[in-house]
């Protein structure tokens, strides 16, 4: 009696070179992966993972360290070791699956799991394997046990006792990940260059408005050069502030024509966040004066996440969107010289940012009010030509940088929709 044949599955893209082989084959995760157990070597810098960065220096990625005073309990992780972190993220409810791609020793929370790959290109290819949010679950939501707080209870042993489909010839193991490496290397660079327009949108705005006790901004328009000091005033005397309507909850829904408008839709930066299809809309009775007009200026005054308290948005489209409860709409006074696309940038500047994060009360949700936002002294220059040469300059900066995040976007879809081809299908790897 001969022994049966493991379950093999063939993905839908394949390399020329191996489309006569026989299938991927049905293998568990201990099968390439191997435990082990190595301890801080006590020369290596802490670690975090992250679903964007990967393995990288903590202090890098958090500004800080947080680990123990102590790590000689932490765990070693070595060039091409494989991570896995127990940490829920919103996508990726189990946590998250990397690989070390730096060339030195790391060592990370000793509360993760460190496998060792049986070569780096196998281990590049479980990184893959569970980028997939849908199948990342799909494995790993068998093996977890639930703990008594919800907590992930989920041994070592366990993760690595799941099965999944990959390629047994190490030329095709090498094939696929170097070239799933060269797209992450594209992605990455693509990343630094968003980074980098980032930095110089940052250092621009330091320049283009006064710091501190400055009265005039360090770099300034060559026909706006004797035009005087800028005014200071605080932003009651400016403009007023009007909250929202609370929509009822009864008439949200995936689609409509009236977006509701949350402090989700903002971005940290500022600007408009488009949130996909996780958009509220609204379909009952509406009360015109809250329905917003193309270049409204609105305020979050709510910390829904960490850097929205305080961000704003110039609003896209006349009779489309609604101003929801939790942000303030910005109108100028009477007389005063003020151009929405000039005060966008005001209300995104480092100090006013902080001044309104300072006025916030709340422990787990920061809250402020139109009153509180009054308070807040900023600088501007009285001449309404000035403000908008700034407001074009910068927007036309962040229109590059829109320019750039759609291009990072489509190079992430790109690979997402790559690896559902170059990876078996779940179904295929049940069969």
């Amino acid at each position: 009696m001969t022994a049966r044949e493991p379950s093999r599955s063939v993905p839908r893209l394949r390399f020329p070179e191996f489309e006569c082989q026989r299938g991927w084959p049905l293998t568990t995760l201990g099968a390439v992966l191997d435990e082990h157990g190595l301890k801080s070597d006590g020369t290596s810098d802490v670690h975090s993972v992250s679903l964007a960065k990967g393995i990288v220096p903590q202090v890098e990625h958090m500004g800080r360290s947080f680990a123990a005073s102590d790590t000689g309990h932490y765990s070693l992780v070595r060039p091409f070791d494989v991570v896995y972190t127990r940490s829920p993220l919103a996508s990726f409810k189990l946590g998250i699956v990397k690989q070390h791609r730096r060339d030195y020793n790391a060592i990370v929370s000793p509360l993760y799991g460190v496998f060792a790959p049986k070569n780096r290109h196998v281990g590049l290819l479980v990184e893959a394997f569970f980028e997939s949010p849908a199948r990342a679950f799909r494995y790993l939501d068998p093996l977890a046990q639930k703990g008594a707080k919800n907590t992930i209870q989920l041994s070592n042993e366990r993760f690595l006792s799941g099965s999944l489909c990959l390629p047994e010839d190490e030329d095709e193991q090498q094939k696929v990940a170097e070239c799933l490496g060269s797209l992450d290397e594209l992605i990455a660079a693509e990343g630094r260059k968003l980074e980098a327009l980032g930095q110089h949108k940052e250092g621009l705005m330091a320049r283009l408005f006064p710091q501190g006790d400055e009265s005039v901004p360090r770099l300034r328009f060559p026909e706006f050069q004797d035009a005087g000091h800028w005014e200071r005033e605080p932003l009651s005397k400016l403009c007023d502030i009007k909250h929202g309507y609370a929509f009822e909850g009864e008439f949200f829904s995936d689609e409509g024509k009236y977006v509701l408008l949350t402090p989700g839709n903002f971005y940290e930066r500022g600007g408009y966040r488009d949130r996909g299809e996780k958009q509220k809309y609204y379909t009952g009775e509406i009360p015109r004066d809250y329905v917003l007009n193309r270049g409204d200026l609105l305020v979050a005054m709510t910390e829904q996440a960490a850097g929205l308290l305080g961000s704003s948005i110039l609003v896209l489209d006349s009779d489309k969107f609604l101003h929801n409860q939790r942000l303030g709409l910005v109108t100028k006074k009477i007389g005063v010289a003020w151009s929405n696309e000039f005060f966008f940038y005001v209300f995104n500047t480092q100090p006013v940012r902080e001044a309104i994060h300072g006025s916030a009360s709340g422990m787990k949700v920061r809250h402020t009010s139109p009153t509180k936002i009054g308070q807040v002294v900023v600088s501007f220059p009285a001449s309404l030509s000035e403000q908008q040469r700034i407001a074009d300059c910068l927007s036309a900066l962040d229109a590059r940088i829109a320019a750039q995040t759609g291009k990072l976007d489509a190079l992430k879809q790109h690979k997402q929709g790559l690896l559902q081809q170059l990876f078996p299908s779940l179904e295929g790897e049940a069969q």
